[in-house]
């Protein structure tokens, strides 16, 4: 059921790609995509089907979220230069996280912290009050939130603490 839902999220951000953005259609796959990846997790751990798949498939999903808002977001949306160089640098810190994660423990390592976790919802609110937040200020506080975090998970990757959260959220 856990993994339904997940792909519900996928389906979704699919169909994102051809809702113009901001329209009602668009609100209602962005928030039904949202509310699909807080249920997932806890409909998995409320029936016992936690599983490292389900945690990859959801990490997955939030990609292809994240993707498609990226595409459909950016081009209507002006992000001013640095912030756009702070998520940059954010991407960057992600992906060495990602390449030593994985030299580390072999593994595609993703660790849901508070802070990830906070970031997410961040990111997930953001989109919702670009008609009335300027992006300077929503920016600015889902950038230092999402830099908090990423570092955090770096150190926790590199100091191989948080092996109770390492990619297995669910």
């Amino acid at each position: 059921m856990a993994n339904l839902i997940t792909g519900i999220r996928i389906v979704c951000s699919i169909a994102l790609l051809f809702c113009p953005v901001f329209s009602p259609a668009f609100y209602v796959l962005y928030i039904t995509a949202g509310l699909s990846d807080m249920a997932d997790g806890a409909v998995a751990r409320k029936t016992g089907t936690v599983s490292a798949f389900g945690s990859k498939f959801d990490t997955a999903a939030d990609f292809v979220l994240v993707a498609v808002c990226l595409i459909k977001l950016i081009p209507v949306i002006h992000v001013p230069a640095w912030l756009f160089i702070w998520i940059i640098v954010i991407a960057v810190i992600r992906a060495l996280n990602l390449i030593s994660g994985y030299v580390m423990r072999k593994e595609i390592v993703v660790l849901h912290t508070m802070m990830n976790k906070l970031t997410g919802i961040l990111l997930f609110v953001l989109p919702l009050t670009l008609t009335f937040i300027d992006l300077k200020y929503s920016g600015a506080i889902a950038s230092a939130a999402a830099t908090f975090a990423a570092i955090q998970e770096g150190h926790l990757i590199r100091c191989k603490t948080g092996e109770s959260n390492a990619g297995y959220h669910r």
